[in-house]
């Protein structure tokens, strides 16, 4: 009978039991001293800026702006760390980004955590310090944040979720009902990276080159294009869904139909090899680095000029808007002829990001 009432207690009782040293706890999300100490001594002391370290219900945030944009996200990305990135810096940039891509000049995010009992704290650790470097990288912190406990197999190990608050820019682009027949469409960079990266690792495939995923901010970019801003029409990071995904929800706002020219599509060796091996389109693949552009005509070739002397060689012009057709996204093969893109139903790759 006590044999059952020790593993009854191991199993559920959120008290720190022999062995759970180096581990979060249940006890870490109940808001007692394994709370605090878990706030104090690791998110305040690795993540430690004034606003965070004040330790209130709420952040008071100085913003000085009448136009405030926010942006939420949550990240359940498996496996947690990548080649190229993981977990804490993708739940940084992938906020970020939405932020950038609106026209807001990012100020903050918060920062929520639900981690499965039994993590490791000094992965906890380094997903946190990924956090930190991520937020310098682009010029945000941390100014509030929540962290809970489920018991064993109610998550898969942690969780995140990020908000991310900004200013209004000077100019925001309009959005993608103001996209006309005409206008061209540009990539910022090779598609399909991040998505294969997560396949790669996931599966432990050991492709040589091994693929790496693009996850960064999108800042250079933005800033590259700032001088065009006022020509460009809409802005989309390719996450979920790929540059697919982006077309075909554009296309139902402008009510248009975008072509694409396969020959101009900048894809890596690595990436085309992995999807011809297994039958997968890198429009359909997700991004975390690349960004969407539709811009007005004769714009594409400026903003182009730009996008490559800030060092972003890969950009290209890949297509443009026309009057609405039966498809909504079509794509012109390396024979000239004209096929639809069909819209995935779901995910090809889950948890991607």
């Amino acid at each position: 009978m006590m044999d059952l009432l020790k593993m009854q207690l191991n199993e559920n009782c959120p008290i720190p039991l022999s062995g759970s040293h180096g581990l979060v706890t249940l006890a870490h999300g109940e808001g007692g001293l394994l709370s605090r100490e878990l706030i104090r001594d690791h998110m305040q002391v690795i993540l430690s800026n004034p606003t965070l370290n004040a330790s209130g219900d709420a952040a008071c945030l100085n913003l000085k702006s009448s136009s405030i944009m926010m942006t939420t996200d949550s990240y359940v990305v498996s496996p947690l760390f990548f080649p190229g990135g993981d977990i804490g810096s993708l739940a940084v940039y992938g906020t970020v980004n939405d932020l950038l891509v609106s026209g807001a000049i990012p100020y903050c995010i918060s920062l929520g955590i639900i981690i499965e009992e039994g993590f490791p704290i000094t992965t906890l650790d380094r997903i946190l310090k990924s956090v930190r470097i991520a937020c310098e990288n682009c010029g945000v912190f941390v100014s509030t944040g929540d962290t809970k406990v489920v018991p064993r197999g109610q998550c898969d190990q942690i969780y995140l979720n990020t908000t991310g608050v900004g200013k209004a820019g000077p100019v925001v682009p309009p959005g993608p009902q103001a996209i006309q027949p005409g206008d061209e469409i540009l990539v910022t960079g090779p598609i399909g990276q991040h998505g294969i990266a997560i396949l790669s690792a996931r599966e432990n495939l050991q492709f040589e080159p091994e693929p790496t995923s693009d996850v960064k901010s999108l800042a250079n970019e933005i800033n590259a294009i700032k001088e065009h801003m006022e020509q460009v029409r809409s802005l989309r990071d390719a996450t979920r869904g790929g540059v697919s995904a982006v077309l075909h929800e554009w296309a139902e706002a402008a009510q248009c139909t975008f072509t694409i020219m396969e020959n101009q599509l900048p894809i890596s060796p690595e990436v085309q090899s992995v999807c011809e091996l297994l039958g997968l389109n890198p429009l359909h693949i997700a991004c975390e680095g690349t960004m969407v552009i539709a811009t007005a005509p004769g714009q594409g070739p400026l903003l182009l000029e730009s996008l490559h002397a800030s060092g972003n060689r890969d950009a290209a012009i890949i297509g443009t808007a026309r009057s609405r057709q039966s498809a909504p996204v079509t794509i012109k093969n390396l024979f000239d002829r004209e096929l639809p893109i069909d819209e995935p139903m779901g995910a090809p790759l889950p948890r991607i990001c």
